[in-house]
Order: C-alpha cells, then sequence, then structure tokens
C-alpha cells in the first residue's frame, strides 16, 4: 500500500519501522497504544506478526498497521492502520504519532488519506475509534478527521487492566470493492 497527500507518506509497514517505532516510545507517550518503553523486548515479535497481517489483508483478521512518513525529511514520524474489535464486530482505526511531530495537522491529514483509502479497498461501511476519555488529543484528532462521537461509555480494551471511561466515535463510508 502506498498512499500520497501533500506533506506525508503512508506505505504498508516494513521490516526496520519497528525500531522507529520503539525508540519513539522511549518517552512513554505511546503506551496508551500498546508501544510501552519496555517494548524493545517484545517489538522483533511484534513486527513479524505486522508484517504477516499486512499480507493477509483482512482488517477484520486483527490489525493491519502502516507507516506515516514525513515527505520533505523522510522520516517515519507515526502510525494509521485498522484493527479488529472481536467484542463488538467492528473494524476500528488506529494510530500514533511521535511527540516531536504532534499539533501540527500530520495524523489529521493521514488518518484523512487512509479513511479514504481503506473505504476503497475494504467491503465496509464503517470505521470506529474507541478513545480513551482522558486521550484529549487523540481523541480531538479524531474529530478533526471526520469521526462523530456516538457514545461515552465504560470500557475494558484488550490489554486494560480495568474498565476505563472510553469514547466511541463512526466514520461512514459507502460499501467498498
Amino acid at each position: 500500500m502506498w498512499l500520497e497527500t501533500n506533506r506525508l507518506i503512508i506505505r504498508s509497514i516494513q521490516r526496520g519501522d519497528e525500531i522507529i517505532f520503539s525508540g519513539m516510545s522511549q518517552d512513554g507517550s505511546l503506551s496508551q497504544v500498546g508501544f510501552d518503553a519496555n517494548c524493545s523486548e517484545w517489538i522483533n515479535d511484534w513486527i513479524e506478526e505486522a508484517l504477516k497481517l499486512t499480507n493477509n489483508d483482512n482488517p477484520r483478521e486483527n490489525y493491519i498497521p502502516c507507516t506515516v512518513i514525513l515527505k520533505e525529511t523522510e522520516e517515519v514520524i507515526g502510525s494509521v492502520g485498522s484493527t479488529y474489535y472481536e467484542d463488538v464486530d467492528k473494524v476500528g482505526i488506529c494510530y500514533f504519532i511521535g511527540t516531536p511531530f504532534r499539533k501540527k495537522g500530520y495524523m489529521t491529514e493521514a488518518i484523512n488519506a487512509y479513511v479514504q483509502f481503506f473505504f476503497k479497498q475494504y467491503s465496509e461501511s464503517e470505521i470506529i475509534a474507541t478513545i480513551l476519555d482522558a486521550n484529549t488529543p487523540s481523541w480531538k484528532v479524531a474529530e478533526k478527521s471526520g469521526f462523530k462521537l456516538i457514545e461515552k461509555k465504560m470500557y475494558k480494551d484488550i490489554d486494560d487492566e480495568k474498565e476505563e471511561l472510553y469514547r466511541f466515535y463512526v466514520i461512514r463510508g459507502h460499501e467498498g470493492k
């Protein structure tokens, strides 16, 4: 997969991206998306799984991560992709961006491009987003990208230790392929 916007390239994940993602996680800012400060201990297994899932190209299998690159510098700055929520039988969006690249509109740009691609590529009529209520920057990005808040409720995501207040969002497209 390869997408280009004015400032970004969004491509399929590749070996080597995991090293950059692991480096981004060292400041603790990616722990809410599963990349904790200790991710270097398991990141090699993760990249192998991510490459397999990307090759399978089925958003309902588990997840499909893509890499976001800043065109101007060719730096990997984050990730956008899809993840499957088995408990609600929905495909969701997942994303993160490294701390130095936040508050510049990059992630909104990446999400908008990815959502357009997603609805053209897959036979899905909607994408959800589940975001911790306390993660204000993330839900503001979702809203700027056109996701509509449908409810707030206590929820325990797969890696959560306990139920927490989440915001559930949706964006609707058309029937894909």
